[in-house]
């Protein structure tokens, strides 16, 4: 099977030499047939000309700046040269463990009819158990979903994650890192940019993939490793991106919510919100001042014309299939739910933190010091290239 490796990049010239070699040593070590390509937006650093000094190998494809909608433009590509059945989503601020790819591609044998059950549902996506640069604190990956006062919250950190994130299973979403079915990706229509320049997408695509009755997997034997918004971070500081997250979180909400369960958590928890706004607002400074209101007229905004198109959808719908919908919200939450996740692991030990894989610590992927990289028996993809931080 032919595997792409897709890395999206912007102004990330430092984090390709941090971390891109690790990618390679991943994909070399697959058994599958793995292609690494570089999705660049528009960098004015000099990412493309590190490239072409140090990895002339890796393949780069020009993009405009459309956050993960870039991946679209690629795996739904016009000419339709894109011939992989499974793609890997990645950040550029990403390593992966020597012997993540694999457990990452297995899962979509189902749909390849490699697999018993042969009425198991399509696999959308996969993702890996994440940890950050420390190999201490989890990310996630194995994702729970929450309402936090009118808000949907997708988290990895639940209370008790540390005992669950060891069992395989299904997983809410997947950010910056994840494994996604071709076929099932261009029939979704990929990333929705509603939610540019970012944030709730990954939830909003395994949403909808949910709610197709395809199957979203959580494999720890996958690891990654991300440092965590820095690219992103560094274009719209930490206000910039709470505004996004609260700003898409609404616009997630009215567009894929129905139950009229959700329709009142909503109500009231934003009604909470925006009475500490008007409280709150003699104390704090005119940048800090009605913040999640802002959000929320922004939201308004946006949606006016996105809200027109959708209800003409939603009203063509019939109504034994908005039932349907609305009962796939409900099993959402629930098989999602922290308590579903943790009851998924009961009687196991908690091993936390773990040896990340048995051929590459997390010290190792972290310092660069793979295996084979010593300066007489260094792979010639690292050559020239100091890995760490």
């Amino acid at each position: 099977m032919r595997v792409a490796i897709l890395i999206l990049n912007y102004n990330g010239r430092d984090l390709l030499e941090e971390c891109l070699p690790s990618v390679l040593h991943a994909a070399q070590q697959s058994r599958y047939e793995c292609h690494v390509i570089l999705i660049d937006n528009d960098s004015s650093d000099e990412s493309l000309e590190f490239l072409a000094a140090t990895f002339p190998e890796v393949e780069v494809l020009p993009r405009p700046n459309r956050g993960l909608c870039s991946f679209n433009d690629v795996i739904e590509g016009a000419s339709g040269d894109f011939d992989y059945p499974v793609a890997l989503l990645l950040n550029n601020d990403l390593k992966l463990a020597s012997g993540a790819i694999d457990p990452l591609v297995e899962p979509f044998h189902v749909r390849a009819g490699h697999n018993d059950d042969q009425n198991a549902p399509a696999v959308f996506l996969s993702a890996p158990l994440c940890w950050q640069f420390d190999g201490v604190t989890c990310e996630g990956f194995k994702t729970a979903v929450r309402w936090r006062y009118g808000l949907v919250q997708a988290t990895g950190r639940f209370p008790g994650h540390q005992r669950a994130i060891r069992v395989p299973g299904e997983t809410a979403c997947a950010g910056a890192a994840l494994a996604v079915n071709c076929q099932l990706f261009r029939e979704l229509g990929g990333f929705d940019p509603l939610y540019l320049p970012g944030r709730i997408e990954d939830l909003d695509l395994a949403y909808r993939a949910w709610q197709r009755g395809w199957s979203l997997r959580y494999v720890p034997d996958a690891i990654a490793f991300h440092k965590g918004q820095v690219s992103f971070g560094r274009e719209h500081g930490k206000q910039g991106c709470d505004h996004l997250a609260w700003r898409n979180t609404l616009l997630f909400q009215w567009k894929n919510l129905r139950s009229r369960r959700s329709q009142v958590r909503q109500l009231f928890g934003c009604g909470l919100r925006i009475a500490r706004d008007l409280v709150t607002a003699p104390l704090r400074s005119n940048k800090q001042r009605w913040e999640f209101l802002r959000a929320w007229l922004e939201a308004r905004r946006l949606w006016k014309t996105r809200g027109v198109e959708q209800r003409t959808r939603n009203s063509s719908t019939p109504r034994n299939r908005r039932r349907v919908e609305i009962e796939r919200e409900l099993e959402f939450f629930q098989r999602f739910s922290q308590q579903t996740l943790l009851s998924e692991s009961r009687g196991q030990a908690i091993e936390y933190p773990a040896t990340s894989d048995p051929t590459l610590n997390a010290e190792q992927i972290i310092s660069g010091n793979m295996p084979g990289t010593s300066p007489e028996n260094r792979p010639a993809f690292l050559s020239g290239v100091q890995g760490g931080r």
